[in-house]
């Protein structure tokens, strides 16, 4: 009998382990991450005012359709604490019609060096060197062939953002693959109800939630300016439930606490 009760233990105690949820700093319960593609007009006109006003942080994933117009404004958003992370220099995805450079012919070498490339254009905007990474289009593949461990092996950047749905956060810190995170991609008309109840499911498990945002009241893949306003609203009243950071910040947390699989080939 004693015997039978050791194996349940131990079978409970691994699987209390596979599960384990991790701490956050300041006795929050759960972690929400705002990131922002493609450098948007719309980004800086309606969300990161938004944003500052109500004294939240988030990453901005960029590439090279910023001009001599917008990096002023990007530049001024990272001393403000706003994470400027890579988005490759021509955001290519795979046989698409309104994205101007497909990736059906790019191969890992080419699309790495783009990222490079994109990283020293960065670097001359905020002077920061190692970044995040979102993947275009939230495709991990080029020519037909994934790229992630190529990627890792290069370590050109420290974490890498993929995409998901609504039911795509994170209570699994062990097994979480830091080139593979997944965030919820919104597909555009969004209601600020539909986004405040991802942050509510976030929280209810006390995980990691990273919702992918493009257009905010313009631009495309459009959610309204009332829609990002409502859960920025809601975010504020969560101050002391939810810990509200940048990509960067909170893995490099999770990587301190639970030592990711980032060696892993």
């Amino acid at each position: 009998m004693k015997t039978v009760f050791f194996i349940l233990f131990l079978i409970g105690n691994i699987a209390a382990q596979a599960q384990e949820q991790i701490k956050w700093p300041n006795h929050k319960k759960s972690t929400i991450i705002l990131t922002y593609d493609d450098a948007l007009p719309s980004q800086l006109k309606v969300a990161a005012p938004q944003l500052k006003m109500a004294k939240l942080t988030a990453t901005f994933f960029l590439t090279s359709d910023i001009d001599s117009s917008s990096i002023p404004q990007w530049r001024n958003l990272s001393r403000e604490g706003f994470e400027l992370g890579n988005h490759t220099v021509l955001h290519p995805c795979a046989g698409t019609d309104d994205n101007p450079v497909p990736s059906d012919h790019y191969t890992a070498y080419q699309i790495i060096r783009e990222i490079e490339i994109m990283d020293r254009f960065l670097y001359a905007v905020d002077g920061k060197t190692k970044r995040t990474f979102a993947y275009p289009c939230a495709e991990t593949t080029v020519g037909g062939r994934d790229y992630v461990d190529s990627l890792r092996r290069y370590t050109l950047v420290k974490y890498a953002r993929a995409g998901g749905d609504s039911s795509a956060f994170i209570t699994d810190f062990r097994h979480l693959d830091p080139f593979r995170v997944p965030s919820y991609g919104l597909e555009g008309g969004e209601t600020g109800a539909q986004l405040i109840a991802f942050v509510k499911k976030v929280q209810q498990r006390g995980g990691m939630g990273i919702l992918m945002i493009h257009g905010v009241g313009g631009d495309y893949i459009t959610i309204s300016a009332k829609a990002h306003q409502e859960l920025i609203r809601y975010l504020e009243t969560q101050r002391k439930e939810i810990w509200i950071t940048t990509f960067q910040q909170a893995m490099n947390y999770v990587n301190r606490h639970i030592p990711l699989k980032a060696q892993k080939l």
